[in-house]
């Protein structure tokens, strides 16, 4: 017993916040059935407190979305996982995401895609979400300002792409860049009271299928203006 609590106050004194994210995982993500362990080692390594103010590190490592300004917020940890783990990831394959927000989701993508590709409409959010990414020296992660709506066709076709804003529909334009044999997840539905998780998947041949899954509540994607 002695020895797992000198462990605890080491790692307390590294990272005063890993205790806390061991509890998310165990309490919140291993209970509520996510079982990708790639996933679950992510949600671990992760410092959700480095994408938020300090004055909301308190709130860092409880499972609700939290505000970050211009409309925008850091999702719940738990949709963060599930919406990863329904990705279904690996090591070998490239994902772009739309709707860079805080990059919180892009870090945990990072640790189980080969390469991630991150779209973020907001200028403020964009630079400080890469400031942040860059600053936990994860190279993996491109960080582009743009218009999710249009893509990343310049590094078209994407194995996965994730949304992390509600469009009414999902934009043709993306189902478009992803490839034979990939899975796009997103939150889909004009009104936030009646969303849900789509999953759509393009065979090798180019025919694509979809289904939805869990309920749940996003902030609407935002189109560039005209």
């Amino acid at each position: 017993m002695r020895t797992f609590f000198v462990a605890v106050l080491l790692l307390q004194q590294r990272d005063p916040y890993q205790v806390e994210r061991e509890q998310l995982v165990r309490e919140t993500m291993e209970k509520r059935g996510i079982r990708h362990s790639g996933v679950l080692r992510a949600m671990r390594a992760v410092p959700r407190h480095q994408f938020l103010p300090k004055s909301l590190w308190k709130e860092a490592y409880r499972d609700y979305p939290v505000a970050i300004g211009h409309g925008q917020t850091i999702s719940q940890p738990y949709i963060v996982a599930r919406m990863t783990e329904l990705l279904a990831p690996s090591s070998q394959l490239r994902v772009l995401e739309i709707g860079t927000g805080s990059g919180y989701q892009a870090a945990v993508l990072s640790h189980v895609f080969k390469e991630v590709y991150t779209i973020e409409i907001v200028p403020a959010l964009a630079r400080s979400a890469e400031t942040v990414l860059r600053g936990l020296n994860l190279k993996n992660v491109h960080v582009r300002l743009g218009d999710g709506y249009l893509g990343w066709p310049e590094q078209a076709p994407f194995d996965r792409i994730l949304l992390t804003a509600a469009p009414p529909e999902v934009p043709q334009a993306l189902i478009d860049q992803l490839a034979p044999g990939g899975r796009l997840v997103a939150p889909e539905g004009a009104d936030p009271n009646s969303q849900y998780l789509v999953i759509i998947e393009k065979a090798l041949n180019g025919k694509v299928t979809r289904r939805s899954a869990d309920a749940v509540r996003f902030v609407p994607m935002v189109p560039a203006r005209p």
